[in-house]
């Protein structure tokens, strides 16, 4: 059945054709009515003079109240007024999961074609302001007009730390809970469709003449949905797949499924704070303190767009524009006697064996995404089938489409509000030995994926793994760097969930070896996702008392914080890598651990310790027999002693260096070594 688009409200400035970034933010329902109070809101608050830092306009909604369809049909409308781009990013995972504004913050410079092999590791959890991504983001924001849409945002913690000091820009924050400590907001709470735009949406999605003939049962189902979009949606897939179910009788099955939703559910966890969970059923939470802020008009469905606030002179300190708050909420469920829920047990009551089983399958997917090479993995059929399966569940409205993939490939997202529900139904209707199977086979699928991508990005490697059958095979060089790219978030996601379980090491050790290899070749490998893969590699050898493993992990996370010039952590990487080789009597591993802590003693400017730690090195590299290491390290010693004006030792350990090079027919070592000492002779001349 065909769908009718709403017709898009052009913004002012740029033609939105025009303005990179449209394309990342999410695909959205093909059909949009309504909510023209809300846009009048947005539009006025956003057109409000701003000074000091980029204006902040908050939409709260509960879940299922299509807060983020809203969110993307105003920033289409706005787009044209930010020609520097929209960025998109979500702060939160489909299970509530708390994304790290220092991890959102290295995606949107990213998506702002900023290097971030220049931005330095995080030192900690990458919560705070003063992270260097977060820096760097608000830095590369400056003297930019850009429109930030920030999807589901847990607390004000995710949000603070992105806000450039630049009135330019636009933050938009989605958002279930209240954003309680940032000033200066305008919230805008969705409510239920009016009557009129919840029947227009009945009669689009289901057909015209279906909903005009029974224009009471349109009512009274609107009704009982509470004339909440998402489960408007979803009574109307049930509605197209059952054609001969009266629209009257649709409404009497959805207050029955409520009330039997509300009486039990023996599956769910008991609610930690009763009174919360009291609250969480209203339509949404403020999002900032009402009255407390200097704007703390609060716009709902039921209020005209007049009702906002004068504009007020925004804080000009930075220290003003966040107060304390409390830790981070725990993410709004979806009450057991919500429309949405009984909508979504009569949609899932509906499906066949193989839909509903994918339906469960999906919430195993990394990140809840999916496209038809990963789901057909999960559920172990061939991928036109996956694709086949996937295109129902979004005609039910179970499944959320994305922007498609690199190639074309569409690709699909279990949306949050209904994740824990699959959860749970995941969780008694699959035996635990189907679902480690399904997430081996995952796995086992992204090795073969990113293998295959590795080699079609350096074929000088060798042969590359078996190939792919046709429907799940990577085209071109080109086409496996956009496909790494484009999957590296689920891939780190599949890596870091399967080994934090503990129950596939071996696949997921090899995914972390294939990304290793992979994802460098892209050119654009970040290395914080570096970083990440090898704390993992580390996880994976302590858990399974693999010495040599770990302390070869450990050096390389010295390096990258080496690269970054952080000292005093890479030393205690290096330090740490020396107990692993000793414990794994690894000479090679041990004498790379004391060199790389040597090294960090120079640059901290402890000429006596790096001395130290040379010869420790020297030693070790001298019993094995490697000469060109040796070499080396002798010119190291040398320019510890140098540093500490014992120039006769310099002079001596570079002659030392000189016979060695020498003995092993090192040319270019040799003039290197030799120029090195003949300036310090120079000096040693000249008086210094």
């Amino acid at each position: 059945m065909a769908r009718k688009t709403a017709t898009m409200e052009a913004g002012t400035g740029a033609p939105v054709e025009r303005v990179p970034g449209l394309e990342r933010l999410p695909a959205g329902p093909a059909l949009f009515v309504g909510r023209r109070t809300e846009l009048a809101a947005l539009r006025a608050a956003a057109a409000r003079p701003a000074e000091g830092r980029s204006p902040v306009l908050v939409l709260a909604g509960r879940p299922g109240s299509g807060r983020t369809a809203l969110a993307v049909r105003f920033a289409v409308t706005v787009a044209g007024q930010y020609p520097d781009g929209v960025l998109f990013a979500r702060l939160s995972a489909p299970d509530g999961g708390r994304v790290p504004p220092a991890r959102a913050a290295r995606r949107l410079l990213e998506q702002l074609g900023a290097d971030t092999a220049d931005v330095p590791l995080p030192g900690g959890a990458g919560d705070g302001r003063d992270d260097p991504a977060c820096v760097a983001l608000r830095a590369a924001l400056a003297g930019r007009r850009v429109l930030l849409v920030l999807d589901d945002v847990r607390d004000a913690g995710q949000l603070w730390p992105l806000l450039a000091d630049e009135p330019g820009c636009l933050v938009l924050a989605t958002t279930a809970g209240p954003l309680t400590g940032i000033e200066d907001i305008d919230p805008v709470i969705l409510g239920g469709l009016d009557r009129t735009a919840a029947a227009e949406l009945l009669g689009d999605l289901v057909g015209g003449t279906r909903i005009g003939c029974d224009p009471v049962g349109a009512a009274d189902l609107a009704e009982a949905c509470g004339s909440q979009p998402a489960a408007l949606r979803l009574m109307a897939g049930r509605l197209r797949g059952k054609p001969e179910l009266a629209v009257t009788e649709a409404a009497k099955e959805l207050l029955r499924a409520v009330a039997e939703a509300g009486k039990a559910e023996p599956d769910r966890a008991p609610a930690k704070d009763p009174e919360g969970a009291k609250e969480s059923a209203e339509p949404a939470a403020q999002p900032a303190g009402k009255g407390k802020g200097k704007r703390g008009a609060v716009v709902t469905a039921s209020e005209p767009a007049a009702a906002v606030a004068p504009p007020a002179e925004p804080a000009r300190d930075p220290a003003a524009w966040v107060r304390p708050g409390p830790e981070p909420a725990e993410p709004v469920p979806v009450p057991d006697n919500d429309p949405l829920v009984g909508a979504f047990t009569l949609a899932y009551a509906g499906l066949t064996a193989a839909q509903a089983r994918m339906l469960r399958a999906l919430t195993l997917a990394p990140a809840q995404s999916a496209d038809p090479r990963t789901a057909s993995a999960l559920v172990g059929c061939p991928a036109p089938e996956a694709a086949t399966t996937l295109a129902a569940l979004a005609e039910r409205e179970l499944l959320a489409e994305e922007p498609p993939a690199a190639d074309g490939t569409a690709r699909y997202r279990v949306p949050g509000r209904l994740h824990p529900r699959l959860v749970r139904l995941r969780e008694r209707e699959d035996r635990p030995a189907e679902i480690e199977l399904a997430r081996a086979r995952l796995l086992e699928r992204l090795v073969r994926l990113t293998e295959s991508a590795r080699s079609l990005l350096d074929p000088s490697e060798g042969a590359g793994p078996d190939p792919l059958p046709g429907p799940l095979r990577l085209k071109s060089a080109a086409h496996a760097r956009e496909w790494l790219l484009g999957e590296r978030d689920p891939l780190l996601g599949a890596v870091a969930d399967a080994i934090g379980q503990g129950d596939l090491d071996g696949s997921a050790g090899r995914l972390v070896t294939a990304l290793l290899r992979s994802l460098p070749l892209t050119g654009a490998a970040a290395p914080a996702d570096l970083h990440q893969l090898h704390e993992l590699v580390l996880t994976v050898a302590e858990r399974h008392g693999r010495p040599r493993r770990a302390s070869a992990a450990l050096l390389n996370l010295g390096d990258l914080q080496a690269a970054a010039g952080r000292w005093e952590q890479a030393s205690g990487h290096y330090r740490a890598a020396l107990e692993h080789a000793r414990t794994a009597d690894d000479e090679a591993l041990y004498a790379r651990a004391l060199e790389g802590a040597a090294g960090c003693h120079r640059a901290l400017g402890d000429a006596v310790r790096a001395a130290d730690w040379y010869g420790r090195a020297l030693g070790v590299r001298q019993s094995m027999g490697d000469q060109a290491a040796e070499a080396r390290l002798l010119a190291r010693v040398a320019e510890a002693h140098a540093a500490q004006r014992r120039f006769d030792e310099a002079d001596r350990e570079y002659r030392a260096s000189l016979s060695v090079l020498r003995r092993i027919g090192d040319e270019r070592g040799r003039e290197a070594v030799a120029a090195a000492l003949a300036e310090l002779r120079e000096r040693v001349s000249a008086g210094w």
